[in-house]
């Protein structure tokens, strides 16, 4: 696989898991949690890294694309331990003690707030949610985004042409 190949598939790999998150969002009706969001903005951060790394030569850019997916696969391991009770998550993924409202005023603000917690599986295949295919996908593009790095050629270097 050319170094240009690698990243374009590096890239693809983010956009594509990135545009799985968003479909079950909008079009499957399953509202994010908050390790949810942040398990695509470094999604977001590899696909420009590649654009940079297709632009720009060396091995910064797509080192830094493998860090960012390398990132995202660690919070959707972490989401997945969560998921399965194997740890706490995120206060901003559970409720706390409220002080300071009227119990009208409380029960407007439940009302009003959207349920929506990190330990909950929405959605799961072979026992899998979607934090653990996102873990596992992500260090696959892991290894993509390495090769990427360690690939100096680009496939068109004219003196690797047989005569």
């Amino acid at each position: 696989m050319t170094r240009f190949l690698a990243i374009i598939t590096g890239m693809a790999g983010s956009a594509g898991l990135l545009s799985g998150a968003l479909a079950f969002q909008y079009l499957g009706g399953l509202p994010p949690c908050a390790l949810c969001y942040w398990q695509r903005y470094p999604h977001v951060v590899a696909v420009v890294l590649g654009v940079l790394a297709l632009i720009l030569p060396g091995r910064f850019w797509p080192a830094l694309g493998g860090i960012a997916v390398l990132t995202t696969a660690g919070i959707g391991a972490y989401h997945a331990g969560v998921e399965r009770g194997y740890w706490d998550g995120p206060t901003s993924c559970r409720s706390g003690a409220v002080t300071g409202l009227s119990p009208e005023q409380l029960m407007q603000q439940i009302m009003a707030a959207p349920l929506v917690r990190c330990d909950d599986i929405v959605w799961s295949l072979f026992g899998l949610s979607m934090a653990g295919w996102n873990a596992l996908f992500s260090l696959g593009l892991v290894c993509v985004w390495f090769l990427a790095m360690i690939r100096t050629d680009d496939g068109c270097n004219p003196r690797r042409l047989p005569r």
